[in-house]
């Protein structure tokens, strides 16, 4: 760094370093940059300057040259810092970015930031930065499952046709079943609220077998029929068929999406489908047929 000759400080710029140092919103590195240049115009040696202010001479020197040569607006911000130059290459990079994709270390289902940067011999912080410039993730797995289902097109056709393209004067009813649903009850009634007591109820419960969940749902209102069974065979969900028939308008056609369980497509049902014309299946496509 050269040597300071003399720094020529006008009435105004003097001012304004006042103003810097006493101001409440000034950050604290700007009020010391300003003291330096003060102390300075003062006629104080730069070593008396820096046991004062409690500094090193290296920023001394450092800001009071940087006022010789720019004046209050060079010591008002920082100049901007060089970034760092990338050590990898290109190549490298590549190399790095294709080992994550097609190949896994030994002993590991992936590979993490750190075995990978052992492995390329790179830092785990290039390997992150690498990682996320191409948004690969190692460790994260989706899973997928496609059908089998022979009919899948012309399922999924059907059913998604439902939605886009509604039919008219009927309802489109989602129906479905909840099995194996725990009937438990408490072993003594419970208690109301009341002001100044929670309700209450014994901590235990006798179980009274299980139950399975008819519902069905107007997917225009929302509104559901429901109806708990017994058991989970035909018989019950032909019992629900009729219980639906019975609260829908005889005027409205049924459009009943069901999944593609056994009980669904057993002779019985089959026949009563068959005089019941206005109900209409269109069953969803799944991983089997």
């Amino acid at each position: 760094m050269k040597k300071l000759t003399s720094i020529k400080i006008s009435t105004e710029e003097k001012k304004s370093l006042i103003k810097l140092v006493k101001g409440r919103n000034t950050s604290q590195k700007v009020v010391l940059r300003a003291k330096i240049i003060l102390s300075y115009d003062d006629g104080k040696k730069q070593e008396t300057i820096t046991k004062e202010l409690s500094t090193n001479r290296k920023t001394v020197s450092k800001w009071l040259h940087r006022y010789a040569s720019g004046g209050i607006e060079s010591i008002m911000k920082d100049l901007p810092r060089k970034g760092r130059i990338p050590k990898i290459t290109d190549e490298k990079e590549k190399e790095l970015i294709e080992t994550t994709l097609n190949k896994k270390p030994k002993g590991a289902t992936h590979w993490s930031t750190r075995t990978m940067a052992k492995h390329m011999g790179v830092s785990k912080m290039t390997v992150q930065r690498l990682w996320k410039k191409y948004n690969i993730k190692p460790h994260l797995v989706k899973n997928f499952k496609i059908s089998n289902d022979k009919n899948f097109v012309e399922k999924l056709r059907d059913v998604v046709g439902l939605y886009l393209n509604p039919p008219e004067k009927a309802v489109v009813i989602s129906v479905d079943e909840k099995s194996q649903i725990q009937a438990l009850d408490r072993t003594q009634p419970s208690l109301p609220l009341k002001k100044g007591r929670a309700g209450t109820m014994t901590h235990d419960y006798k179980r009274n077998g299980t139950t399975t969940l008819f519902a069905a749902m107007n997917v225009l209102n929302g509104k559901v029929i429901g109806e708990c069974f017994p058991r989970h065979t035909h018989k019950e969900f032909l019992k629900f068929l009729k219980k639906i028939d019975k609260e829908i308008s005889k005027e409205l056609d049924l459009h009943i999406v069901i999944d593609n369980y056994s009980t669904h497509k057993k002779d019985e049902v089959n026949q009563w489908l068959k005089k019941h014309p206005r109900f209409k299946m269109h069953f969803i496509p799944t991983s089997s047929s």
